[in-house]
């Protein structure tokens, strides 16, 4: 659909960076937030009411379909998300379960009834959920991991268990989304935030199936889905053949050279480094002029950071930089 301007919407819009998102943390606990619906709305408007971005997303966490899998976990201060017993064994991924999100997960789709009501059509909202090797590697490593060690390990010596846990997750993801979409949600997107750690090889064995099983059943439905990777430059082709109407790009590669592997028929969604918004203002704007000109003003570029805004980003230099997008390519 034709647009007067590239639209714009920044992962972590809503988070630490902003004052009155802080204020209600020290009230309540990340899991609380992602709970409670009247916080969860409220977290997800915060950005609306201060930033000029095109879009909504749903304040959540991805992680959160694995404690009724049967994966607690919790989140440290400064160290993030923790699973407390790690899953190690073939043995421990047969053990998970599946359920049903809407019961579940009802608190999330509780949350995107209210946001819709809030927004009255001012801005489409973003639903999402985790993709099958994040999923995975989260509740095999215990937490974030540099090296995915555990992971891979099981991966690679398991491949029979390793397909049928992904199976379970690919599964839960797309009646989550289903469920969401249901809920009334404009459009997803899909987090594989760690499966740049997979060569194109590896990609196609152990997560494409799985995850062009949940692009198939958001299609069926007929929202627009986002694919989105970190460290993805040298598999977005992998990315394109499992599904997704916009495919995100990270930093590492420049954006018309990742719109080629991608394929001139997808939309395109990045690709700013998050760390130069900590920057000057004019450093902001000059690497933000790049990404516009690398996109040439073609039709299906979403103006987006290469993964989440960062605690430490001024507030200000977000509300710049969304103007900036604005007034730069004003058709």
């Amino acid at each position: 659909m034709p647009v007067d301007v590239t639209p714009v919407w920044f992962m972590r819009q809503a988070g630490r960076y902003m004052s009155e998102y802080r204020a209600l943390r020290e009230r309540h606990s990340l899991l609380e937030v992602c709970r409670t619906p009247d916080l969860a709305t409220e977290v997800t408007l915060q950005p609306l009411r201060r930033i000029e971005v095109d879009a909504a997303i749903l304040f959540s966490d991805l992680l959160l379909p694995l404690e009724p899998m049967g994966v607690p976990f919790d989140f440290l201060h400064g160290e993030g998300p923790t699973i407390a017993t790690p899953l190690r064994t073939e043995a421990d991924l047969e053990r998970v379960r599946c359920f049903e999100p809407r019961e579940a997960l009802a608190f999330v789709l509780e949350a995107i009834v209210q946001v819709k009501r809030e927004l009255a059509g001012r801005v489409p909202l973003i639903g999402f959920a985790g993709a099958p090797f994040t999923l995975a590697s989260y509740a095999i490593e215990g937490g974030h991991s540099s090296t995915f060690v555990h992971t891979k390990a099981l991966m690679y010596g398991s491949p029979a268990a390793w397909h049928r846990f992904c199976e379970r997750l690919a599964g839960i993801a797309s009646d989550y989304l289903v469920a969401q979409i249901e809920a009334g949600v404009d459009a997803v997107q899909v987090f594989d935030s760690w499966v740049g750690a997979l060569n194109a090889r590896d990609y196609r064995e152990f997560a494409l199936p799985h995850m062009r099983r949940i692009f198939q059943a958001v299609a069926a439905h007929g929202v627009p889905a986002i694919h989105f990777g970190v460290g993805t430059g040298t598999i977005l082709a992998e990315l394109r053949e499992a599904g997704g109407d916009v495919i995100g790009a990270d930093w590492r590669i420049p954006l018309d050279e990742a719109w080629d592997r991608i394929g001139a028929d997808r939309a395109i969604q990045g690709n700013l480094d998050p760390t130069v918004l900590l920057g000057p203002l004019d450093r902001v704007f000059a690497a933000t002029d790049e990404v516009l000109a690398r996109a040439g003003g073609r039709l299906g570029h979403i103006f987006n950071l290469g993964h989440g805004i960062l605690p430490a980003t001024p507030v200000e230099h977000v509300q710049a930089l969304a103007r900036y997008v604005h007034q730069q390519t004003r058709r």
